[in-house]
């Protein structure tokens, strides 16, 4: 299984005072992973928003990439698209202005990410958290989530696989 954890208002606060900053429609990101040079510039950027219909919220999601592919991670809240944002193969993003919100997760991984198609042209596959996730902040506390996407020990959120046809777009 993969892992699911809230982020608690008092961690949360310290990561940020530690150097997450905050602004609308952004993602701070850290990256380990070694690429050729042409390659790192044929892939978006680490953190990069593909989509963005909510920004200006206050929640968090951080996403952990321990795999060998790259990722988009998709929020859908009911039936619309909210926001994708693309974590690179063995790299963590952030993305910092999550509104308010119940949202349905799904991720797609591979390589070679064509931007202008919105899909991976090798090695695709197409997965959904079993479990959407919650944003709720208010004066005192705000609203966070981290994701793993490669299998952990212990973890706690399942995964279903979904057809590329059902996979928002």
């Amino acid at each position: 299984m993969v892992s699911l954890r809230p982020i608690a208002g008092a961690i949360l606060t310290s990561v940020l005072l530690a150097g997450y900053a905050s602004s609308p429609a952004s993602a701070t990101t850290q990256e380990s992973s070694a690429v050729s040079w042409a390659e790192a510039a044929a892939r978006p950027a680490n953190g990069k928003i593909l989509y963005d219909r909510i920004s200006g919220g206050q929640g968090i999601l951080r996403v952990k990439n321990g795999t060998t592919k790259d990722a988009v991670v998709t929020l859908v809240r009911g039936k619309t698209k909210a926001i994708s944002v693309f974590v690179r193969a063995k790299s963590k993003a952030t993305v910092d202005d999550v509104r308010d919100g119940t949202y349905r997760i799904y991720f797609t991984s591979g390589y070679r990410f064509s931007t202008s198609k919105g899909r991976f042209a090798r090695s695709a596959s197409y997965q959904r958290f079993d479990r959407q996730l919650t944003f709720t902040t208010s004066a005192t506390r705000t609203s966070g989530w981290e994701l793993t996407l490669n299998t952990v020990k212990g973890g706690n959120a399942r995964t279903s696989g979904v057809n590329p046809k059902d996979f928002p777009s």
